[in-house]
């Protein structure tokens, strides 16, 4: 099998284990299917803007061109920060945009990647975000009617517990021996009344299982800018991670829009 097209973010279905595909054109590759084999990837060299096309020397922000990155609404300082989001106050880059996609139900979270960490993520993109992020464990923390109250309430968990992922533990499978449930309760007790409402009555610890043969001891990324062809047995998907043989690791999120040859 020889495909070439451009990266994107690998779909992915909650199973045991999670199940990928990978679609590069329109061309749809049930990686699952892949593991154990040999695998190789080529970079073109070329990068087009996921919103345009235009060819760009760099890949800004996963995939965009230079003025997308700047005005896209996808972009938007609350992206990282959803606590700075206007958009239930009829505000932001693209009102419509953001009808769509922040003046929405909006879910805090907490997960277990290689510690246990705080997130928020739109109520549509659970679990697909926990997938994302290569969370082994994750439970709903609260559930909240737009982006920006969910922000808020991130923002103060994060004074006790890290809202970033250490990816290279979460790749190694190095997980915190933590129970949810109690960091949930626990975390309830560390918000202000305000936000006592919102604590979602879902107590379910969702389990999240991966395609791995074996997990690496140790782990080197590959950049394609600096490392265009990369070959090797694939012995793992986590994350948005392709795990190879000898500790390998390629993030295809990182990647987006980059036009590669890819074959098995």
């Amino acid at each position: 099998m020889q495909v070439t097209g451009h990266f994107e973010k690998m779909r992915t279905v909650l199973d045991k284990p999670v199940r990928y595909t990978l679609s590069l054109d329109g061309t749809e590759i049930e990686m699952n299917d892949l593991i154990g084999q040999n695998i190789a990837i080529r970079f073109s060299g070329e990068i087009h803007c996921k919103i345009c096309g235009k060819k760009t020397n760099k890949s800004f922000g996963q995939g965009y061109c230079y003025e997308h990155f700047m005005n896209h609404p996808a972009n938007s300082p609350c992206i990282l920060r959803p606590e700075l989001c206007e958009g239930h106050l009829g505000k932001g880059r693209d009102l419509q945009w953001e009808e769509e996609h922040h003046v929405q139900p909006h879910v805090v979270y907490l997960a277990l990647s290689s510690g246990v960490k705080v997130g928020v993520t739109r109520e549509t993109q659970v679990p697909t975000r926990w997938i994302d992020q290569g969370a082994s464990q994750a439970i709903k923390l609260a559930e909240v009617p737009y982006r920006q109250l969910a922000g808020e309430i991130e923002v103060e968990l994060k004074e006790y517990m890290t809202d970033k992922t250490n990816w290279q533990r979460m790749l190694k499978n190095q997980v915190a021996d933590a129970d949810l449930l109690e960091q949930k309760d626990y975390s309830a007790t560390l918000l202000p009344e305000e936000f006592h409402d919102y604590i979602s009555d879902d107590d379910e610890i969702v389990e999240i299982n991966y395609p791995v043969l074996e997990f690496p001891e140790k782990v080197k990324s590959i950049n394609l800018d600096k490392t265009p062809e990369v070959s090797g047995k694939l012995v793992g998907i986590k994350g948005q991670y392709l795990i190879l043989e000898g500790g390998l690791v390629l993030n295809v999120r990182r990647h987006t829009s980059y036009l590669v040859e890819f074959s098995a």
